[in-house]
């Protein structure tokens, strides 16, 4: 790690938004920001087009001139930029690669467009090995307020959302801020069931304690770590994405996990990060793990 938070920009309110996210977020942390504006030569076949020389020149000012704003700002702040050339969800996801996290912005409800267009801003999410957050064009420092939560969700066994959970408490205890962590549970089906699992729900005594039994155990080990940070742990019934987004009101931030695998079609996001991206208004984090 180089202790920096990466933030793409395009000069879309969106992108903006995104890197005064990352801003606050890297003064919080005590990080550097690296501004990154990633572009790709376009060729034109017309009179009086413009050459590759000056079309990088352009990609330079755009993001200095972010740089330049941002750092006004918050003084004190280390801002680098840099301005590499090629597709846009390769190049972004090598430029975070040694950072803390990658901040873009998103365009409100529907697909996750806006700083990258049509499927890019999924293949980046789904791509890189970093946290990747989603930053709305209307976010503000307000929707940092106190009595916001960190929202957080939990899920398996405490190793297969511990990525998750870390991201959620340092982002929680660089803000004073409470963390709700969420885990939702469904009635299994019937073939589900074994002796060994009955015996586990008959000593728990019952479905949502053995869930709360769970949520408590995997949060355990952060609530050590983390003393200072309050926290709330949310047991509820229902799909993963609809108990999430049903407190998604009270979140300054909402953070997800995303398995870190290839599938025969590639990489995937999961349905979970999927449908809090597409839907909850504030910021989302989506962070990715291998267990």
């Amino acid at each position: 790690m180089t202790g920096a938070i990466t933030a793409g920009v395009d000069g879309t309110a969106e992108s903006l938004a995104a890197l005064d996210w990352a801003a606050r977020e890297a003064v919080r942390r005590g990080l550097a920001l690296r501004v990154v504006h990633a572009w790709r030569f376009q060729q034109y076949d017309t009179v009086g087009s413009v050459d590759r020389e000056s079309q990088q020149q352009a990609a330079r000012a755009l993001a200095d001139e972010a740089a330049r704003t941002v750092a006004e700002r918050h003084p004190g702040l280390h801002v680098s930029t840099e301005v590499p050339e090629g597709g846009p969800a390769d190049t972004l996801a090598r430029a975070a690669a040694d950072t803390e996290m990658l901040v873009l912005g998103s365009r409100g409800h529907g697909a996750v467009v806006g700083f990258l267009l049509g499927s890019v801003g999924q293949q980046v999410v789904a791509g890189t090995t970093r946290p990747v957050v989603l930053v709305r064009a209307k976010d503000r420092p307000s929707t940092e307020a106190a009595g916001r939560e960190v929202v957080v969700g939990q899920q398996g066994e405490p190793d297969d959302s511990a990525a998750a959970l870390r991201f959620a408490f340092e982002t929680a205890a660089a803000r004073d801020a409470t963390v709700r962590v969420v885990r939702a549970w469904t009635l299994p089906p019937l073939f589900a069931y074994s002796p060994a699992s009955l015996k586990l729900l008959d000593e728990a005594g019952g479905l949502e304690p053995f869930e709360k039994k769970a949520l408590a155990e995997a949060v355990r080990p952060w609530r050590e770590r983390f003393p200072d940070v309050r926290v709330v742990e949310h047991v509820e019934m229902g799909s993963a994405g609809q108990v999430l987004l049903s407190v998604a009101g009270t979140a300054q931030l909402m953070v997800v996990g995303r398995r870190a695998h290839r599938t025969a079609v590639g990489a995937r996001i999961g349905s979970v990060a999927h449908g809090v991206l597409h839907h909850a208004d504030c910021a989302v984090a989506v962070v990715p793990h291998t267990a």
